[in-house]
């Protein structure tokens, strides 16, 4: 089947959603669980173009406070997706979920999520509980990821410590001020150049680190010294996703931002309802590049 890939589809098994209303989420990020379903998945697919959805968990993932309940969980979802992504005539991939902030325990579970269950990458949040990427406390996770040329998913959380404000839900805002601060602390601590076999995905087109990029860098060279254009260049190196913001706005600027290649089709799709869905799909219409040919050759299996 042709059609477009995308590398920000999420899953909300059964067993998952739960888990996490017994534990008091109701409502990741102020959108309240969707019905979800691989049937449902495929539905969507079929009317919105897309051949392949790369599932993942999105916020809180898989770590509420219980190291041990985390590891758990994270091996369950990460056999669940694997099982999915495997079936015959399967339409999907997997990024597997880590339970972070346990970063041993992270380690193993990306061990065993990509060399035995042949995850297509892994998903990380830009902060677990408070610990953001780029944080050295990451580097033995870093090192194991680095070693198998792993793609990472970078997908926003709440903002640590900082209450919501009032009539403004997390993902309207506080979700792409996440990813920019993981973004801008990846590349201060030299992590894309110190591993450089990871290949970081951004979520909806980096945050607002594509508008930002130059503000970003003069901060970085204040408290490194590194040349502003090399940051610039390790920013813009990131892959970006197009979910919720290829809008005439935001879409233009990650054009000329992002290097050749790395803009990545996405929907965001249960917590993005269809008509979300539909609407930022009209600016790339016909674009095949984005739509899968960048997603071809970061996932050659999908070729």
């Amino acid at each position: 089947m042709t059609g477009r890939i995308d590398v920000h589809q999420h899953m909300i098994p059964g067993f998952y959603a739960a888990w996490l209303r017994e534990r008091g989420v109701d409502a990741p990020g102020g959108r309240d669980l969707p019905s979800w379903s691989p049937s449902e998945a495929a539905d969507l697919m079929d009317r919105r173009g897309i051949a392949t959805g790369i599932l993942s968990l999105t916020t809180p993932g898989v770590h509420l406070g219980d190291p041990a309940e985390a590891r758990a969980m994270a091996r369950e979802i990460n056999r669940f997706g694997a099982a999915l992504a495997g079936e015959e005539g399967s339409r999907f991939g997997v990024f597997a979920s880590l339970p972070l902030p346990d970063v041993d325990a992270a380690a193993a579970e990306a061990v065993h999520a990509l060399d035995e269950l042949h995850a297509d990458g892994v998903v990380i949040l830009a902060n677990s509980r408070g610990l953001y990427l780029g944080d050295p406390a990451l580097e033995p996770l870093m090192r194991v990821l680095d070693e198998r040329n792993a793609v990472v998913f970078v997908h926003p959380a709440e903002l640590p410590g900082v209450p919501g404000v009032p009539g403004i839900p997390p993902f309207a805002a506080d979700f792409l001020l996440d990813t920019t601060r993981a973004a801008f602390n990846l590349v201060r601590n030299d992590v894309p150049r110190r591993h450089p076999g990871i290949r970081f995905v951004l979520s909806h087109a980096g945050g607002f680190v594509p508008y930002a990029s130059h503000r970003l860098a003069a901060a970085a060279f204040a408290e490194t010294g590194r040349d502003p254009g090399e940051i610039l260049h390790d920013l813009a190196s990131f892959y970006f996703d197009t979910a919720l913001s290829s809008s005439p706005a935001a879409l233009p600027t990650l054009r000329a931002f992002a290097a050749p290649g790395h803009i990545l089709y996405g929907s965001d799709w249960p917590f993005a309802p269809e008509p979300a869905v539909a609407h930022f799909d009209d600016a790339i219409a016909g674009d095949e590049e984005i739509g899968s040919g960048n997603a071809r050759t970061l996932f050659p299996r999908f070729s």
